[in-house]
């Protein structure tokens, strides 16, 4: 029996549009008394995340899109996500890193979006790969191949592009100098959204980037003087932070880290080895470590874990951001021979 005829139509569209109503107010009610005031704030994924919980603080409550563990390039908005946003005073996210997500907050109808590529300046990393390289036959340092400028480097995961638009690097995170601007764009939006918590806000962000110039100098002390300057990475996600530090990064695979290499590519890499003396191939937490491992072993080469934190989870070296970081400076100094 079909119920709905039942019900003369005029009669059911009443109903709905009071049902809705019904709904739209207990939902606006209760997010106002569970929040308590607070600043109700989506990130995209950890990254976004961090910096929200440490500039906030108890003043704003954050939800993630990406769960834990969840690879940020595949998600795929949910309609439970679509009704998060909608009901969110602010949205922090990184164009281009996840267009599902972009879609989303720019349909949405949140009053402030604050997206991190807007707040420092974006470039474009490394050479291709994959047969299609400018080889780095010289296996000099950055600035012999270049960086800003040259032609990017596409870089992803399967069937996502790992670029913002225009071709360039979102990994701005992993380089402390760029992320501690991100930072204090995200202070003076969250302030301008919310006022009244203004001090605080300041106070925190003054805090975080405190933090972040301190890794940035341990950092820069710590891989200073190296045996090597060249390491080897599953996918091209360290430019920001080999260019920052004097390094050369070469990735296994650029547009797919779960990829198979050319054979060309393997050949290429292993004599690049050999020629800068590079010890360990790196792998990270949220992919498979297939390809980097059977790299090493035909090389003779060691494996470790250099982490892009684009998530935490219980294979994650630390419990946040600034803790991994360390641990990357540490695998790195071992990597490279550091004095």
């Amino acid at each position: 029996m079909n119920v709905r005829r039942l019900i003369p139509s005029a009669a059911l569209a009443t109903a709905t549009v009071l049902g809705l109503s019904a709904l739209t107010a207990c939902s606006s009610d209760a997010a106002d008394k569970n929040n308590e005031g607070k600043l109700d704030v989506v990130a995209s994924f950890y990254p976004m995340e961090f910096l929200a919980k440490e500039i906030g603080g108890d003043d704003v409550e954050v939800t993630t899109l990406t769960e834990p563990g969840q690879e940020p390039h595949d998600l795929e908005i949910s309609a439970k996500q679509t009704a998060q946003l909608e009901n969110a005073d602010a949205a922090l996210f990184l164009k281009g890193l996840q267009p599902s997500v972009d879609e989303a907050i720019g349909q949405s109808g949140i009053k402030t979006k604050i997206d991190a590529a807007s707040l420092t300046s974006m470039e474009k990393h490394g050479t291709e790969v994959g047969g299609h390289a400018k080889e780095h036959d010289e296996h000099g340092s950055e600035e012999e191949h270049g960086h800003e400028g040259e032609e990017g480097h596409e870089e992803g995961h399967e069937g996502h592009s790992h670029e913002t638009p225009g071709g360039k690097d979102p990994h701005i995170w992993l380089d402390p100098v760029k992320y501690a601007e991100v930072a204090e764009g995200v202070g003076k939006a969250f302030a301008k959204a919310d006022p009244d918590h203004r001090a605080t806000y300041e106070k925190n962000t003054a805090a975080l980037v405190k933090k972040l110039t301190g890794l940035d100098t341990d950092f820069k002390n710590g891989l200073k003087n190296t045996d090597s300057k060249v390491f080897i990475t599953t996918h091209a996600a360290f430019g920001y932070l080999a260019e920052r530090y004097g390094l050369t990064e070469e990735a296994i695979s650029g547009l797919d880290p779960e990829g198979e290499p050319s054979a060309n590519r393997v050949r290429d890499l292993q004599e690049m080895a050999k020629a800068d003396g590079v010890t360990t191939v790196f792998y990270e937490t949220l992919v498979s470590d297939k390809t980097a491992k059977t790299l090493a072993k035909d090389a003779k080469l060691k494996t470790d874990v250099l982490d892009p934190i684009e998530g935490i989870t219980k294979k994650s070296k630390g419990d946040d951001y600034i803790e991994v970081m360390r641990s990357n400076l540490a695998a790195l100094q071992k990597a490279l021979g550091a004095k």
